[in-house]
């Protein structure tokens, strides 16, 4: 773990580093020679401070609470029991599992503040924008492609999730199951050229994982899976039913748990929409903006405690990668939930797919006018069914949530918001936040860089053991 955290803190020097040095003509003043044949510099001329330039229209502060929250409280939430039961076994091991619910997502949330500020005093409308404003343009293709990636992985997890899901509901063979819905389903929306027809279904994933709290919590305390004779319980394969044991709060002390704590970066992720919902807000001041993000990070750190709390106490030890799958087929409100959740995601699917499919036109320079239907249509192809083989391939959903939260969630949540801060900070010198805030902002860098290192090790470690 020493080793780890070394490299950690020198990957975070040696990137701030590399940055610097690459823009630091950009920021100096021209070399001066004088008399005498010496060589000197001027001091760096720093930016003056943005005025930040406030809009009179937009979204309420409700609307955006609702909508931030609808974007973070998704399908992800249904993994994160699977992974309080990576380090836990007993009841009490949801204690230090709500704390870190509320840690990360506090954290997060910070994290989202900052790309907001940063857009305030630069002027940018998107991530990759901010980042060149602050960092600088020659390095903004490193959060571009950590984007573009993130989105992939989360199509993935889509795609796992529609194979389970619908595998239980028709009862067929998973991997069946997941090329009939790519082709017959999947493949349609996602060759579609306008995609405005789909956005009213997202308040469908609203809805369901409403309902799909509702149902968890009904079964719960019914007792119905209850050991050793409860009846939906024995049911179940053996490998599914509930199963505690003595591994109570002081296993939070496992490296093991760390691998929730990436789930939650991948669970909280929605910062690359940061800008959209800054720029978006009515009279969009910094602290109308922080009152969206306490707001809708709150909610949301209450809806996944409950939801994973529910998920774990029912089934322990047992918890599936998608908890949903430890439900019995024969149990009508899980069946519905399920079903909630597919419409959902199959609605939902296109939207994040076009992200990641333009994200990577974009990475190789694809310009605008070249991008035909039939090239479309090709890289839709193929990127689906890259998708869908390794959906086909990978059946822990956890896994690919932990992976990517140890790997780019951390950085997109907690290194890039923090580099982009310390860099306007700097540039416009603004001294009055060049103390504390940027120390601050730089701590939760190598915490995330730390936390990243050592959790992605375990989750690869937890998939080759099973």
């Amino acid at each position: 773990r020493r080793s780890l955290l070394t490299l950690g803190l020198l990957l975070l020097a040696c990137t701030i580093h590399a940055i610097e040095a690459k823009s630091s003509f950009s920021l100096q003043s021209p070399l001066v020679v004088p008399r005498g044949g010496e060589r000197a510099k001027r001091a760096p001329k720093k930016q003056p401070p943005r005025q930040i330039a406030v809009s009179a229209e937009g979204a309420s502060i409700p609307n955006e609470v609702f909508n931030l929250v609808k974007g973070i409280v998704g399908v992800g939430v249904l993994s994160l029991p699977a992974g309080v039961a990576v380090f836990g076994n007993a009841p009490s091991a949801i204690i230090p599992a709500a704390i870190l619910i509320a840690v990360i997502g506090i954290l997060s949330g910070y994290g989202f503040a900052l790309i907001g500020k940063c857009c305030a005093y630069t002027g940018a409308s998107s991530y990759r924008q901010a980042w060149s404003n602050t960092v600088g343009e020659s390095t903004s293709w490193i959060p571009a492609w950590s984007t573009t990636l993130k989105t992939f992985l989360a199509c993935l997890a889509y795609s796992m999730v529609l194979a389970d899901t619908f595998s239980k509901l028709i009862g067929k063979p998973r991997n069946v199951t997941l090329l009939g819905v790519t082709v017959g389903v999947l493949l349609p929306l996602c060759l579609k050229k306008n995609l405005q027809s789909l956005a009213p279904f997202s308040l469908a994933g609203v809805l369901g994982m409403g309902y799909t709290a509702l149902a968890m919590t009904l079964r719960y305390l019914d007792g119905t899976y209850s050991m050793p004779d409860g009846e939906l319980a024995t049911q179940l394969d053996s490998a599914l039913q509930p199963a505690f044991g003595n591994k109570g709060w002081q296993s939070v002390m496992s490296p093991d748990a760390l691998i929730l704590v990436c789930m939650l970066s991948t669970a909280y992720m929605a910062h690359f929409n940061a800008p959209k919902f800054y720029l978006e807000l009515k009279q969009n001041t910094i602290s109308r903006f922080h009152q969206v993000v306490s707001y809708s990070f709150g909610i949301s750190i209450v809806l996944m405690a409950l939801i994973t709390a529910l998920g774990y106490l029912t089934f322990g030890k047992a918890c599936s990668g998608l908890v949903l799958n430890n439900y019995a087929t024969s149990d009508t409100w899980m069946s519905a939930s399920r079903i909630a959740v597919a419409i959902s995601l199959v609605f939902s699917y296109p939207l994040a797919f076009v992200g990641c499919r333009d994200g990577i036109l974009d990475l190789i320079n694809v310009p605008l006018e070249k991008r035909s239907s039939s090239t479309l249509n090709t890289l839709t192809i193929g990127l689906l069914g890259v998708l869908t083989l390794l959906a086909a391939t990978l059946t822990d959903v956890s896994f690919v949530l932990a992976f990517g939260g140890a790997t780019l969630g951390n950085a997109l949540t907690y290194v890039y918001p923090a580099l982009m801060y310390r860099a306007v900070v700097k540039s416009q010198g603004r001294e009055d936040e060049e103390g504390g805030q940027v120390v601050i902002a730089m701590a939760s860098a190598v915490l995330g860089i730390v936390m990243g290192a050592i959790g992605a090790k375990m989750a690869v470690q937890s998939l080759t053991n099973k």
